[in-house]
């Protein structure tokens, strides 16, 4: 098993989509790249802790490659626009790849380098890519909190939303159960 730390606006998002990605065994939500110990929902929401909303990913590479997170990972959020998804705005929901040892920081970089060379957002990609600070689970109401609420207002038209896209769009790679 490998890992994979990704933030790209809200967690409940992030973690409903991964989730159902073959060969990805765990998704848990919490924070990272920021200062404060042990920090809380409600500190890193301040803006105040510089972490952000991130995903860890436990994931088989032999059922799905870390380029192939990155690729979905890319599709489901804006990474132009700097501390901002959507109508979430903060540090805490900036795009950030945290990696973990030296092949996923090159094969992070040279995927961030290929969007920029060819222009496919049509404006400067601004995802953070660093090394893999320490990681701090979110409060366990965060954890599933899509498959667990998904009649909420957010979650019925945000992260429902991406979830289905997901689905459609990378197929080959959703487990059989969430198709």
């Amino acid at each position: 098993m490998d890992k994979a730390t990704l933030g790209g606006g809200c967690f409940w998002c992030l973690e409903a989509v991964f989730e159902q990605l073959i060969g990805v065994d765990r998704v848990v939500s919490g924070y990272a790249g920021g200062v404060a110990e042990s920090p809380s929902y409600e500190a890193v929401c301040s803006g105040g802790t510089g972490h952000a909303e991130v995903i860890d990913i436990t994931f088989d590479p032999a059922q799905i490659s870390y380029d192939q997170l990155l690729e979905v990972f890319f599709a489901i959020h804006d990474s132009t626009t700097l501390n901002r998804q959507g109508a979430d705005v903060g540090t805490q929901y900036r795009s950030v790849i945290f990696t973990h040892g030296d092949d996923q920081h090159a094969i992070a970089q040279a995927f961030i380098d290929e969007l920029t060379r060819s222009n496919v957002y049509g404006s400067p990609v601004v995802t953070e890519l660093q090394r893999a600070p320490r990681f701090y689970p979110a409060e366990s109401y965060h954890q599933g909190y899509f498959r667990n609420n998904p009649a909420q207002g957010y979650c019925a038209f945000v992260v429902a939303p991406k979830a289905l896209a997901v689905r459609r769009k990378f197929a080959s790679l959703i487990k059989p159960a969430a198709q």
